[in-house]
């Protein structure tokens, strides 16, 4: 097996079709077929489903399509020369990195380690691009259940409500999930921390409106489509115009994660761990203010 082989299987999964995946890499279609065909065989499984005219992954493929974008992600890397002296720091989040202790980290990894660059990059999936070798740690809100991954809790934050601006709840001083449930609540359903499972199961929302991102889930709530649910830190670094953040009162926090890949990584991730417990602990001024290490929320944007 070579690299070949990944790059074929990953223009397949990304063009949908073997005839545009070879044009992609500048191959003829049944050199594409062929390497793709000695992929599955090496495997032993199945990648491709080929039943029908738009090709689609199996569920053996989906699994396999991180890991190999991870590895060429890796292999270019590794043969990237502009990095060699200066090797960025990669760290992903997928709409409000570490909330009000972002600027802090940022400034402090600049003083402290002015050799690395540390890049701080929205990528709008559910392990922001950590899964698929996009970078090298990321900051995530929730549960993450993705194999590989190690994961410390770095603090909690309360939930709040996003509603429309000019709206019947907008005036309210609080609300609950009750108070949500009578109409469309708009979920982000790639990287975002809200399922109907938030609601009792006897008491979930009448219906929902999907969205892939952050700034989709916005222009929705201040177009009357529906409701929403956050972590708070969405309140001060996605203000809009058009949404109203009101403290929830009876939904669990978010915990906010710091992730990475088990095994050997970039040589500065452990470095970028521990500042980042740092900055937490010294609850830098920078906007609300939480409770490190999963204690509970101690606060909301006024």
């Amino acid at each position: 097996m070579e690299l070949r082989h990944l790059r074929a299987f990953l223009a397949v999964a990304e063009e949908g079709s073997v005839t545009r995946a070879a044009a992609a890499l500048h191959l003829t279609q049944p050199a594409v077929s062929r390497t793709l065909a000695a992929l599955e065989a090496h495997l032993g499984v199945r990648l491709v489903d080929r039943s029908t005219h738009h090709l689609a992954l199996t569920s053996e493929g989906t699994a396999f399509r991180d890991k190999a974008a991870a590895a060429v992600a890796a292999f270019d890397e590794a043969l990237d020369a502009g990095r060699l002296h200066h090797w960025p720091l990669r760290l992903g989040h997928a709409w409000s990195a570490l909330g009000p202790y972002t600027t802090p980290l940022l400034r402090s990894w600049q003083r402290r380690h002015p050799g690395t660059p540390l890049e701080l990059l929205r990528i709008d999936d559910r392990t922001a691009g950590l899964t698929r070798g996009e970078v090298d740690a990321a900051l995530l809100r929730g549960p993450v259940d993705a194999p590989g991954l190690v994961t410390e809790v770095l603090f909690t934050e309360a939930r709040m409500a996003a509603v429309t601006a000019d709206g019947p709840l907008a005036g309210r001083s609080r609300l609950s999930l009750a108070d949500l449930a009578g109409a469309p609540v708009v979920l982000n359903t790639v990287s975002g921390t809200t399922t109907p499972g938030l609601w009792p199961a006897d008491a979930r929302p009448a219906a929902t409106v999907t969205v892939a991102n952050t700034d989709d889930w916005l222009t929705a709530i201040a177009a009357g489509r529906g409701s929403g649910v956050s972590a708070a830190s969405t309140a001060q670094m996605h203000p809009h115009a058009g949404v109203v953040y009101l403290p929830l009162t009876d939904a669990p926090p978010v915990p906010v994660l710091l992730a990475h890949r088990d095994g050997p990584g970039h040589p500065a991730l452990a470095n970028l761990v521990a500042l980042a417990h740092e900055v937490v602990r010294r609850g830098e001024p920078g906007g609300m203010r939480s409770d490190p290490a999963g204690e509970g929320p101690t606060g909301t944007p006024e």
